[in-house]
């Protein structure tokens, strides 16, 4: 599992939130200390570049924030990050630099790398996208399986307990999903790994591969 850590995964110059992930291996050994983690830097962001929009709520001045959104506490919006109309940001979120939470998006309890891309019906729960990573119109990364138990990353024939009932899905850097794929719960995709539109993805996708809709798996040329 180790191509599956957060140094193999995700740039941690790529994000406000490095020194989230410092003392973990694996990402989502971090998804239950994000909101303690934005409420401990919050308050300590530099004056000139972010105010204190809402209670518990840090965005840049720099960021474009429609009226037509919102977004609860606590939650960290980095510089020129475009929240856009209706999105729904509901708490423990950091949404990095030029990153875009568009129409319909509902993010909750995760972490958008700097120059992500959730701009159309997204659902992003208990998750973390890595830099440049983008997401199509109406994917969905599930955070909660079907029977409520605790989520298993699975690789090939091993398992890995996270003693998490909710986590989504960890993008890495440069991951494409296309339109209206859904991510089961404890899904990772590699570093540049495309997935197609209308897949049902399980499990872990390695390194520069793409994942075809009917589960084919082939490497980039």
């Amino acid at each position: 599992m180790k191509r599956f850590k957060i140094d193999n995964l995700l740039d941690l110059n790529k994000t406000i939130a490095s020194g989230l992930f410092k003392n973990y291996v694996y990402p989502w050994e971090a998804l239950g200390n994000i909101g303690d983690f934005i409420n401990y830097i919050g308050p300590s962001l530099p004056k000139s570049d972010f105010e204190e929009a809402y209670e518990k709520v840090w965005i840049s001045k720099y960021a474009k924030v429609d009226s037509n959104s919102l977004i609860n506490g606590p939650s960290i919006i980095d510089s020129e990050a475009d929240i856009r109309f209706g999105a729904f940001i509901r708490g423990s979120v950091i949404v990095g630099k030029k990153s875009v939470v568009g129409n319909s998006t509902e993010l909750k309890n995760c972490v958008l790398f700097d120059e992500v891309q959730a701009p159309h019906f997204n659902y992003v729960g208990d998750s973390v996208m890595g830099f440049r990573s983008h997401i199509g119109a109406g994917v969905v990364l599930s955070n909660v399986k079907s029977d409520k138990s605790n989520v298993i990353v699975r690789f090939q024939d091993q398992k890995l307990q996270t003693n998490l009932r909710k986590f989504g899905a960890v993008l890495g850097d440069y991951v494409e999903v296309g339109c209206n794929s859904v991510l089961n719960p404890g899904t990772l995709v590699g570093k540049r790994s495309t997935i197609y539109p209308l897949t049902m993805v399980r499990g872990c996708i390695e390194e520069g591969k793409i994942l075809k809709s009917n589960g084919t798996i082939v490497d980039k040329i």
